[in-house]
């Protein structure tokens, strides 16, 4: 990094970028004192006292071991110089000392605040970037500190389903991020054969992560039926980090912060999603007041704004947008009321497709520009014909390409989602599924649909349907879901 645009002033002196780097990042990671909106009057789904208890329990060998065994070793290291992979060779050796840490962490809920030092990687966004707004920070953690966080992370993804509304499918075990994409097209679709307006808006949150209020963040789990004693844990784990900025591959500074969550601690993901509970539970509030009503949107902006002022996160509208759905008026004017851009269909939404005609044969063009992309950084390495045969020769002995036949495994993917419609009870997807298409077999599987491809992706998903049933065995049970 020889310069770097910081508030809009270029840098180039060495020292100047570090400077300017570390002073940028802790105003970023540093809490402003103001008025928080209180979320007391909000009701949240709960844990029960038996699950609370069960996240405090004592820990196990057999538990830090597991949770050991299944991370990454070959991660990059963070500022104790020391690996996973080590850890988890090493393990007969040091697990005494090992455990003796999550004995202590349980006894007095704190443990040795240099293991929560932290690197801060830059890592850019895009290539040629030049302000330091296009990279994305990522947190290089201590190995100890992440192995203790892994393990409460695998306790807390066993109870955070019941306490995340089913509209939110990240990080939820059981659920998939893809179900989303799924709905969205399939809403579209409903739009579009009846011959509806309506908007949908796509709202992107500003430095989510970086942007966590901690009080906000205890608040909502104490709501959420989450005990003293793992508040105390998770306060910890959160507040005491100190960071330092990797700039050419050096740290730079050393910082406490004031707010935020760390991209790259394993707690991260399950604690956003808790947080983003609370604009689940707001958006449900606008349904219930007349603010949202089906696919029309009235103009009220005051429950987007009481969640910004109370988790410190904030709308980006630069970045976000509204797409109208057949004819909508006066939505130039809305836009600009609300300060963001108007976007047309077809979309990207979770890098997929959004509002794109099955048969249309361009939807095909992001996947065409990526395998481009890898192509050409296989022929920038300038590596001679015998060369590529040796590097493809030494990958087949590790185990082979990993090119598996497509049409097999096209196959397989959609029979998981005729599986999964068939096994998931309370999914949303489903249930979206199942009013649109209705359903037949007791809840086996929907309806045949017919008419005419739109942008809705089930009736392609059906088309395996027939093979996957054929190869179903079933066994009665107790028989009030088997028809003869």
């Amino acid at each position: 990094m020889d310069r770097i645009k910081i508030n809009g002033i270029r840098l180039t002196e060495e020292r100047e970028i570090k400077e300017g780097v570390v002073n940028a990042f802790q105003q970023q990671f540093s809490e402003s004192s103001g008025w928080r909106a209180d979320i007391g009057s909000l009701h949240f789904n709960q844990i029960c006292l038996q699950e609370a208890e069960m996240l405090e329990l004592p820990f196990t060998e057999g538990e830090v071991q597991a949770a050991l065994m299944e991370m990454n070793g070959d991660k990059a290291l963070g500022p104790d110089g020391f690996s996973l992979f080590f850890w988890q060779r090493c393990w007969d050796f040091v697990k005494e000392e090992i455990l003796e840490m999550f004995k202590e962490f349980y006894d007095k809920n704190i443990f040795l605040k240099s293991l929560n030092n932290t690197f801060l990687v830059l890592i850019p966004k895009k290539g040629g970037v030049e302000d330091l707004g296009d990279f994305r920070p990522i947190s290089l953690l201590g190995g100890l500190y992440k192995l203790l966080a892994k393990v409460l992370a695998n306790r807390l993804k066993k109870v955070i389903g019941k306490v995340v509304s089913p509209d939110q499918n990240a990080f939820v075990m059981g659920r998939q991020i893809l179900d989303v994409s799924l709905i969205a097209n399939e809403v579209i679709g409903a739009w579009n054969k009846r011959g509806e307006n309506g908007l949908i808006c796509k709202l992107d949150i500003e430095k989510a992560y970086d942007s966590f209020n901690w009080q906000f963040l205890l608040k909502v789990m104490e709501k959420m039926g989450f005990g003293s004693k793992w508040l105390r844990w998770m306060w910890w784990c959160i507040s005491i980090a100190k960071f330092s900025v990797m700039v050419n591959g050096a740290p730079a500074g050393f910082f406490s912060s004031s707010k935020g969550l760390r991209q790259g601690d394993p707690l991260s993901p399950y604690l956003f999603v808790m947080g983003m509970e609370v604009l689940s539970v707001l958006i449900r509030r606008a349904i219930e007041g007349g603010f949202i009503s089906g696919c029309k949107i009235q103009r009220g902006r005051g429950q987007a704004v009481h969640f910004e002022a109370a988790s410190g996160l904030r709308i980006n509208l630069a970045k976000s947008e509204i797409i109208p759905i057949g004819e909508v008026e006066e939505v130039d004017e809305m836009a600009v009321e609300l300060g963001c851009r108007v976007g047309q269909l077809p979309a990207v939404y979770l890098g997929l497709p959004l509002g794109v005609p099955n048969k249309a044969v361009y939807r095909w063009d992001g996947v065409e520009e990526k395998v481009r992309r890898r192509l050409a950084l296989w022929k920038s390495q300038y590596i001679s014909k015998g060369g590529r045969i040796t590097l493809i020769k030494s990958t087949m002995e590790k185990g082979g390409l990993g090119i598996r036949k497509l049409t097999l495994m096209n196959k397989a993917l959609l029979g998981k989602w005729n599986w999964r419609f068939a096994s998931d009870k309370k999914a949303l997807w489903k249930q979206v599924l199942m009013a649109k298409y209705g359903q037949e077999d007791y809840g086996w599987r929907t309806e045949n649909v017919v008419g005419t491809f739109g942008v809705g992706v089930w009736k392609e998903i059906l088309k395996e349907a027939g093979w996957c049933w054929e190869n179903v065995v079933f066994k009665v049970g107790k028989g009030n879901k088997i028809r003869f």
